[in-house]
């Protein structure tokens, strides 16, 4: 399997045997043209979503709609299929590479052009790096993170939010990891205190990533005239007002019910960048602008139970919502660590409501939809989440759905915390 840093001298053709088991995850996009570009922990497989648009029969003039974009990779496929494509992302950063990802059709010599003049800026600045915030001197040797320094000093000095610009800050913040020395945990938790093996030298690395980046954008260029994407930076439950109601089809992935900090998940680009200096920043930031799925979100907002199972949002299914967040208020107590899962979960459940109510106003009658989703089980009390958000999406306005299984989860892990089975897979909705 090729990987981000690979140096490709001529345009990739072939796409990699993917098996319907592993539509659900990212793990076959890195190798994929424009997919490759960021790795990012979230998301699922783009022949996946090619196959499901081609059964669909989506065509070019239909609408397809993301409303948890992430790192793009519905608006890529659809790009290639020539079909019009809108993306919602909360996650400032995040909608920024997926923005970034759609400027493939800028040509390619301004674009290298673009990365030479940064190179060659860089090699002569002077770095000063003892101005960054710890987590970045602890995950990176002090020469490695001086190169670095070089090279966004001139891009700083360079950019003009040209679509050039841009690239290349994506080809540089894509090579934050693989010229780190600092581990990555699962989800993409950056780990200073355990160091690797394989680190790449930043002036190779960022070298090869503009060759990665010139190849794509040559392959999607042999392929498509234009992009027909659009991001939007924005709130998916409060989409309807910023977009057209004429969305034919829907593909996407919620941020999954399960104590996964989307936010923290790139905490170490942000501040690399200044974007953030701490943890304090993340919630003002980032956190308070995506849908609650962390127990660090509920609690930060001081959400009060009964005010979230009074929410219109969530009456379809209050009355075992309601049993189920008071069981988890009731177990809470006897854990350490005494996490806000009750208020998680029924804010959880209903912000995801508002969102299956912006998607009935968006889409036309007969849309499709199909979220990649899991359920959950915080202290081992199982919340059904996807039959939750079938049920709520019927009462949005939905007429069908029947739920797939791809896999189980919560069945590796030796020192798992409960042994309530779980599974990921497809929910279908019709209407």
């Amino acid at each position: 399997m090729q990987t981000q840093l690979t140096l490709f001298e001529k345009p990739s053709v072939t796409m990699p045997d993917l098996k319907v088991s592993r539509s659900g995850t990212f793990v076959d996009n890195i190798a994929l043209p424009v997919h490759r570009w960021f790795r990012y922990s979230a998301g699922f497989a783009a022949q996946w979503v090619e196959q499901v648009l081609q059964e669909w029969g989506i065509g070019h003039d239909s609408i397809v709609l993301d409303p948890f974009a992430g790192s793009g990779t519905v608006c890529v496929v659809c790009d290639a299929l020539r079909i019009k494509s809108i993306g919602v992302e909360a996650h400032p950063i995040v909608a920024r590479i997926c923005k970034a990802k759609l400027l493939w059709k800028t040509p390619v010599d301004p674009f290298a052009d673009f990365a030479a003049q940064v190179l060659k800026s860089a090699r002569t600045q002077k770095a000063r790096t003892s101005d960054y915030a710890s987590l970045i001197r602890r995950s990176f040797d002090e020469d490695s993170l001086a190169v670095l320094e070089s090279l966004k000093t001139a891009w700083s000095s360079l950019q003009d939010q040209s679509p050039e610009s841009e690239l290349v800050w994506l080809a540089l913040t894509a090579i934050l990891r693989p010229t780190s020395k600092a581990g990555t945990a699962q989800w993409q938790y950056i780990l200073p205190n355990k160091t690797k093996k394989k680190v790449a030298p930043p002036l190779l690395a960022f070298q090869q990533q503009i060759e990665l980046m010139k190849s794509d954008m040559r392959w999607m260029q042999s392929r498509a005239e234009q992009s027909r994407g659009q991001i939007i930076a924005g709130d998916a439950r409060s989409m309807a007002v910023i977009m057209p109601k004429q969305v034919d089809a829907v593909i996407t992935s919620p941020p999954y019910a399960n104590n996964y900090d989307y936010a923290d998940a790139l905490r170490f680009e942000m501040t690399f960048w200044g974007d953030v200096n701490g943890w304090g920043d993340i919630h003002d930031k980032v956190r308070k602008h995506l849908i609650v799925s962390s127990s660090q979100h509920s609690s930060r907002e001081r959400l009060k139970l009964e005010d979230l199972l009074e929410t219109e949002s969530v009456a379809p299914i209050r009355d075992e919502l309601r049993q189920v967040v008071h069981k988890l208020a009731i177990v809470r107590e006897s854990h350490g660590g005494k996490k806000h899962y009750h208020t998680m979960i029924a804010a959880y459940c209903r912000d995801i409501g508002l969102v299956l109510q912006e998607l009935r106003r968006v889409c036309k009658q007969g849309a499709r939809m199909c979220w990649v989703i899991g359920d959950s089980a915080p202290y081992g009390v199982y919340c059904p989440i996807e039959r939750w958000i079938a049920e709520l999406a019927v009462a949005a306005g939905f007429e069908q759905h029947h739920f797939e299984k791809l896999r189980d989860r919560n069945i590796k892990w030796k020192n798992r915390k409960h042994r309530v089975p779980l599974k990921e897979g497809l929910l279908w909705i019709e209407g």
